[in-house]
């Protein structure tokens, strides 16, 4: 369980044979997104800006709980 630096969320979390991607948030919680592909994933760790990326590549494109 990754956690991360980032002024918008402090964890995140991949189950690859779900295809699902939690993150926790700042202000907000954990949130579950599926469908999410491994590189997506791997592209988030790597972000300069985690909020940023998330904003650009999963929010509003991935099904979240």
């Amino acid at each position: 369980m990754p956690h991360v630096s980032s002024s918008a969320m402090h964890r995140v979390e991949y189950d690859a044979i779900a295809g699902r991607l939690d993150i926790w948030f700042n202000d907000s919680g954990r949130y579950s997104y599926f469908g999410v592909p491994v590189d997506v994933y791997n592209q988030l760790l790597a972000a300069g800006s985690k909020g940023a990326f998330f904003n650009n590549h999963i929010r509003d494109r991935y099904r979240d709980l």
